[in-house]
C-alpha cells in the first residue's frame, strides 16, 4: 500500500518550521510632574502639600534617572495625589474667598 501526499500543514504531510519573534516594548516611562508641583508649591503651597508634592516629584524623577521604574512610579503617585488634593483644596478656597467678598462687598460700601 502507498501513503498518500498530503498538503503541507496537514496530518501526515511535511511540516514548516515556525519562527517567533519576541519584541519587548519598554513600559511607559512615569511622569513626574515636577511642573505642577512647582506651581503647586508656589501658588498653592496650603499646609506645605506643595512642598511635600514638589520633594516627591523630585525623588520620581531621581528614580527614573537610575533605572528604578517602580520607585518612580510610586514617588509620582504620591506627587500627583498631592498635586490633585493642594490643587483642588486652592480652588475651594478661592471661591470661598470670592464668594466672601461678594457678599460683603454690598455692606463695606454702604459704610464708607
Amino acid at each position: 500500500m502507498g501513503r498518500h501526499a498530503a498538503s503541507p500543514g496537514q496530518p501526515g504531510g511535511p511540516t514548516g518550521v515556525q519562527h517567533t519573534t519576541v519584541v519587548n516594548i519598554p513600559a511607559e516611562l512615569p511622569n513626574n510632574h515636577i511642573i505642577w508641583s512647582l506651581i503647586s508649591f508656589v501658588y498653592g503651597n496650603l499646609l506645605c502639600l506643595g512642598l511635600a508634592a514638589l520633594i516627591f516629584s523630585i525623588k520620581a524623577r531621581d528614580r527614573k534617572m537610575v533605572g528604578d521604574q517602580d520607585g518612580a512610579r510610586r514617588h509620582a503617585y504620591t506627587a500627583h495625589v498631592l498635586n490633585v488634593f493642594v490643587t483642588s483644596l486652592a480652588i475651594l478656597l478661592s471661591i470661598a474667598a470670592l464668594i466672601v467678598v461678594i457678599v460683603n462687598f454690598p455692606i463695606f460700601y454702604r459704610y464708607h
